[in-house]
This record gives structure tokens, sequence and C-alpha cells, in this order.
């Protein structure tokens, strides 16, 4: 198993019992607006605040967060890399199950 200590990703979630959740679609786009950041930074900053309204809007927070499954489009390791970077930001010390997954088009 990858060392779940370097604070990256875990390999394993657990969800308590309770009510469950699932979101999809927190993608680099406002709502309304047909502006998209040009850059992985702005979109992965913007899906972030997207997904963070979406938890506000539960009552849940990054905490809260089992699973993840992220696309980039013509990923490359500095891609990925900026990507992490804003789910960090977003996570801070949760650490869902995530799998990042490079894509030709979303």
């Amino acid at each position: 198993m990858w060392n779940m200590a370097s604070g990256k990703f875990s390999q394993i979630s657990v969800a308590e019992q309770g009510r469950l959740a699932f979101l999809s679609g927190q993608i680099a786009a406002a709502p309304g607006s047909q502006d998209t950041p040009k850059d992985i930074v702005g979109q992965a900053k913007l899906a972030t605040a997207s997904l963070t309204v979406a938890l506000e809007h539960l009552e849940a927070s990054a905490q809260d967060i089992v699973m993840m499954r992220v696309y980039v489009v013509n990923a490359t390791t500095e891609a990925f890399q900026q990507v992490l970077t804003a789910l960090r930001e977003l996570l801070g010390d949760a650490m869902p199950s995530t799998t990042t997954i490079g894509v030709q088009a979303l």
C-alpha cells in the first residue's frame, strides 16, 4: 500500500453510518457563465470553489468527502501537480481516497 503518511491521498476511506450524498459535475465553469479560465490552476480553483458551495449547501465540509474522482484534460505531470495543489487547499488535512485520471476531453 502507498504510504498514507505522505499526506497526498488515501487508498482507504470509511463512511460513518448516516446520510450519504454523491456529487458530480463540479467543473471549471461558473453557473450562468460561459467563461472558463484558460489555465489549469484557475480551472482547478473554480471547480473546487463549486465543490465547496455544494458541500456548504449540504451542511458538510471537506472532512465529509469519502472519495474523489478527478479528471484532468490533456494531463501532464505538471498539470496533475497543479490540480492536486488546488485540491489540497480544499481538503486541508482530509484524506479521501482519490483517483486522478488524465483524459482527452470532457
